[in-house]
């Protein structure tokens, strides 16, 4: 089942279990899915409608900006706000595939790094290309990046 499905069958549970947070927070999604789409729509030329993979990085996307925001209300000591967000991580991280682990992330960068051959902190930028390629939905780049600068003696 793709993620569109997938959010209109889960909002509808929601709505029918009287979840308004759960509920609330699904809106939000495919609102922000459709905004998507129409800018898609209107730049030039006309692009398609977003896929599964554009799905997955916009849905990273929120729940990164949620714990930037969940820091700030902790901060300015507001944890009420801090739960609201923290809650509507939890919804958002139910749509995104299983991240690896440091084990299979370190795996999967040695591998990477075999297979483009690099062998200096100058080809870092081939090696995070080619786990883009490979691991996009699966692996964190924010903490994959030190991982493969290590690798490489940086």
């Amino acid at each position: 089942m793709d993620l569109r499905t997938r959010f209109t069958a889960e909002t509808k549970t929601s709505m029918l279990a009287g979840d308004a947070a759960r509920t609330s927070t699904l809106r939000m999604i495919v609102a922000k899915m459709k905004d998507s789409d129409i800018a898609a729509r209107s730049s030039s030329p006309p692009g398609p409608p977003l896929d599964d993979a554009a799905l997955v990085t916009m849905l990273r996307g929120m729940a990164k900006s949620r714990r930037e925001s969940v820091d700030m209300y902790r901060q300015g000591n507001r944890p009420e706000l801090a739960a609201k967000e923290e809650a509507e991580i939890a919804v958002i991280e139910a749509f995104l595939p299983q991240q690896m682990d440091e084990t299979a992330m370190a795996a999967a960068i040695q591998a990477a790094i075999t297979a483009t051959s690099a062998a200096t902190i100058k080809d870092m930028g081939r090696v995070m290309a080619a786990l883009r390629t490979e691991h996009a939905a699966t692996l964190d780049m924010a903490k994959a990046g030190p991982m493969v600068k290590a690798a490489l003696g940086g």
